[in-house]
């Protein structure tokens, strides 16, 4: 019995040993934080998206050249518009490569336009401008290749089919000749 109750003692003084170390090796084993790797991956992570991503959520390159072409776009949309409303003659104009102007004739038929066209907002002439004063003076917002003049007949018809680029921005704006679809 003596050696039963030995052994009893020597797990006893040992589990009680042990449960003295127990709560020691918990806390380590279960403490809260972030190891250091963790924290420096972390902050390489944080670095390359602000490096990257944040000039472009800041930023406004890109979002001119695509208010220019949609302008540009809402234009000749207008034009052909006007030109069926009013069953004129509309022309549209590209004076140099950062305007657009609206002209229309002043009689039916006629072979030039001789006034200028009243925009949606009353605003006479009707005029889509990137030059010095105006919101695109920021950017580098012109046209590439456009034509002298696009005529809209009175059914809305275009006088020839037309392509109009905006520079740093690969989707043109067209004009479909037998339609005068503007897209």
């Amino acid at each position: 019995m003596k050696q039963a109750g030995l052994n009893f003692r020597s797990r006893r003084v040992r589990a009680s040993r042990l449960s003295c170390l127990e709560p020691e090796g918990a806390l380590l084993r279960h403490s809260a934080g972030f190891t250091l790797v963790e924290l420096v991956v972390t902050l390489i992570i944080i670095g390359i998206l602000g490096a990257f991503v944040a000039p472009r959520f800041f930023g406004t390159h890109g979002f001119e050249e695509r208010g220019f072409h949609d302008e540009t776009l809402s234009a000749l949309r207008f034009a052909q518009k006007a030109a069926i409303a009013q069953r004129r003659l509309v022309c549209v104009e590209f004076p140099d490569n950062k305007t657009v102007r609206l002209r229309v004739a002043t009689a039916n038929p006629a072979a030039v336009c001789n006034a200028n066209l009243a925009g949606p907002d009353g605003t006479t002439p009707y005029i889509v401008d990137a030059t010095a004063d105006t919101k695109y003076r920021n950017a580098d917002v012109r046209f590439t290749a456009v034509p002298a003049t696009i005529t809209f007949g009175p059914l809305g018809t275009p006088n020839a089919a037309a392509s109009i680029s905006v520079v740093n921005l690969a989707v043109p704006v067209t004009v479909e000749a037998e339609t005068g679809y503007v897209h």
